[in-house]
């Protein structure tokens, strides 16, 4: 039986941070990057798990950012626990699958996100000003309607329990200087782009997602996790109709759970029903299936 892990406890291991997901462990000269079950919603860590979510993540995040590495050098050192330092093969039976060794980087403090479709806040920011991010967009366009060309639309980088508050291209380079944000804006549409092509020949649209980076001996590379379902909103290719809310492989089960209990988005989140849970979960594995064509043993 494959365990189910809200949060990890490993004695002997250096706990550096818990995330709204991943716990992280100072090895020293790397980190050890742990995908737990936990979800989150609007920045609200949620209080029962998704068993198997935080493996489902982990492999997906794998997969593309090996896909990725022609446009960009990623954190990671290996996701195989065969190949993980000593100090962490007491625990390997939980960290197999659902974990990474990676590089130390200093972390970029701007959530990236890219936009191809108008979705969620764009939608909502566009209904309001006909803008996203301060980027005008042409009239007329319906909720979830492609746009012309994705835009790049940062965000501040929220601590757990805080909201990440949507940012400009102007403030952005006030925060990180014009040159990174010139390159973190290039490399997010050029893997957003790829990613987006490669998806859609699976069955998935990419609508949005974010992208984090870190710097290591100077140079920007790609951190945390990259085009799942938790930082991302998937839709099915066959099911995609614009002109309102879309059936979708991501949180968005969740994320209309909670709307229809009228929950205001505060801590503490309520508790999930059993049936939201396996829905999220199968969601999870549809896409994991989809985009990677393997199959995978919950």
């Amino acid at each position: 039986m494959k365990h189910t892990v809200i949060e990890t406890h490993f004695p002997g291991l250096k706990l550096l941070a818990r995330g709204k997901v991943r716990d992280i462990y100072d090895l020293g000269e790397t980190l050890l990057m742990v995908a737990t079950d936990r979800i989150s919603a609007y920045d609200v860590v949620l209080p029962n798990p998704v068993p198997a979510k935080g493996r489902l993540l982990t492999q997906i995040s794998l997969f593309w950012f090996e896909v990725m590495e022609p446009i960009v050098a990623n954190h990671v050192i290996t996701g195989d626990v065969e190949r993980f330092p000593a100090v962490c093969a007491p625990y390997k039976d939980i960290l197999k699958d659902r974990s990474m060794v990676v590089k130390k980087a200093r972390p970029i403090p701007i959530e990236c996100v890219v936009r191809g479709y108008l979705s969620g806040s764009g939608w909502k920011s566009y209904q309001e000003s006909g803008t996203v991010c301060g980027i005008r967009l042409p009239p007329g366009l319906k909720e979830s309607e492609k746009l012309p060309e994705p835009i790049f639309t940062p965000s501040t980088k929220a601590d757990v329990g805080e909201h990440d508050v949507n940012i400009d291209f102007d403030e952005t380079v006030k925060r990180i200087g014009r040159e990174t944000a010139e390159t973190l804006k290039t490399l997010s549409l050029s893997i957003y782009r790829k990613g987006l092509s490669l998806a859609e020949e699976k069955g998935i649209i990419i609508a949005d997602t974010k992208f984090e980076f870190g710097i290591v001996d100077g140079d920007i590379i790609l951190i945390d996790e990259i085009l799942t379902p938790d930082s991302s909103r998937f839709w099915p290719k066959a099911a995609y109709v614009p002109g309102g809310s879309q059936k979708s492989y991501d949180k968005q089960y969740v994320r209309d759970y909670l709307t229809s209990i009228a929950w205001n988005r505060q801590p503490p989140g309520p508790v999930l029903p059993d049936d939201v849970i396996r829905g999220t979960q199968e969601k999870y594995m549809e896409a994991f299936v989809a985009l990677t064509g393997k199959s995978y043993d919950l």
